[in-house]
Order: C-alpha cells, then structure tokens, then sequence
C-alpha cells in the first residue's frame, strides 16, 4: 500500500500498551503477556533468548549456552537497571550477565559484550495488539499481511472491492464469418455426366 504512509517507532515494556491507549499507536507489537482489557491481540511467533556476558567470557567460545551450566553465575535484572541498554552498560563492566530476548541484544549491541543462543531458558512470545473498537480498513490490510494473507485473499478488504466487470466478447457469428455452403466450396465439374465422347475437340 505506497499511498499510505507508515511511521515506526520503538517502546518499551512500559509503554507498549499505552501508545495504544493514549492514540500515539494504531497498532502494537507487544511481548506477552499484556492486559488485554479492550485490546485485540494477535500472538505472532516466540523469540529466542540470549545469554550476554563481558567481552572475553568463556561463553565466547561457544554457539549455544545451556541455563544450567551458567548456575554459578551473577545475572542482573534489566528492569531494575533502567532498561536493557542501560543494563547492557553494566554488563560490559564485568558486573554480571544479562538474559534478554534476541531481538534486544542485537537492537541495542553495546560494545565489549558477547551474546549467545541460550538453551533451558522459557522463549518470550511476540503479538500484535490493538483497540478493539479499531473498523479502519488499512488497519484490517496490515493485520491480514502480518497473519499471512495474500493481496488476493478473499478476506482482505482491498480483494473485496468490486472489481470491474469485463466487456462482453464481440459476436463473431456475423454474415461474414459464416462459412460458405459446400456448393460454393467445391465447384461441379463442367464435364461431369458427358461421357468420354461429349468432350470438346480441339483442332490439329
């Protein structure tokens, strides 16, 4: 949809709902679970966690890091550190490690951090949300292409627009298409019923 503009833009756990309520947003992503009261919600897909240590911890050397294996381990809590970029800072002071969801290590990437798939640790679930009294129709567009549907879907409002009825095929039946009778087709022969002796001699 080029003619409709878009605009974007990030909030955290604290104001994902609120744009929505106070009319900044017309839709939310959100990161369940929400207060659903008056809202619709979509849920999306789950998202990896990550595990985020200092530059040069022996997570480095490895792909993936089990929950477990890290039980000795001093882990800080991001809410409490006024938020995951601020929590990231102090990670990369060597204070402790963070688990965040995948998509916010990799917004924010402080430097001196690593970060690494982490195994045994819940998955955070991803959703779209918003009024439930919302009737636009560019809304309904944008949540039937984030569930998948295709421009031709019959439950797309821009495919349920009457389409234009096309002009009826010309009637090719006229006079001079018609095919002509066999008598014209295949013209008698002129010596037909003569016998041999009725054809017409011709001089020396």
């Amino acid at each position: 949809m080029p003619h409709v503009p878009l605009h974007s833009f990030m909030s955290d756990g604290g104001t994902q709902l609120s744009v929505l309520r106070d009319g900044s947003a017309d839709l939310s992503f959100v990161r369940l679970p929400v207060e659903r009261e008056g809202l619709n919600v979509i849920p999306l897909y789950e998202e990896q966690p990550v595990v985020v240590a200092p530059k040069g911890h022996e997570i480095s050397v490895f792909e993936e890091v089990a929950l477990e294996d890290l039980a000795a381990e001093t882990f800080l809590d991001a809410d409490g550190l006024g938020g995951p970029e601020m929590a990231l800072q102090v990670v990369a002071s060597g204070a402790g490690l963070l688990i965040l969801p995948m998509s916010v290590a990799r917004h924010f990437n402080v430097k001196d951090t690593v970060a690494r798939r982490l195994t045994g640790a819940p998955t955070t679930e991803i959703a779209l949300a918003w009024p439930s009294d919302a009737t636009d129709e560019v809304i309904e567009e944008f949540i039937g292409i984030v569930r998948g549907r295709t421009a031709q879907s019959s439950r797309q409002p821009s495919a349920q627009l009457e389409k234009p009825k096309k002009e009826p095929k010309p009637d090719r039946r006229g006079t001079a298409a018609k095919k002509p009778k066999v008598a014209q087709r295949y013209a008698p022969n002129p010596d037909k019923g003569r016998g041999r002796g009725s054809r017409k001699k011709g001089r020396r």
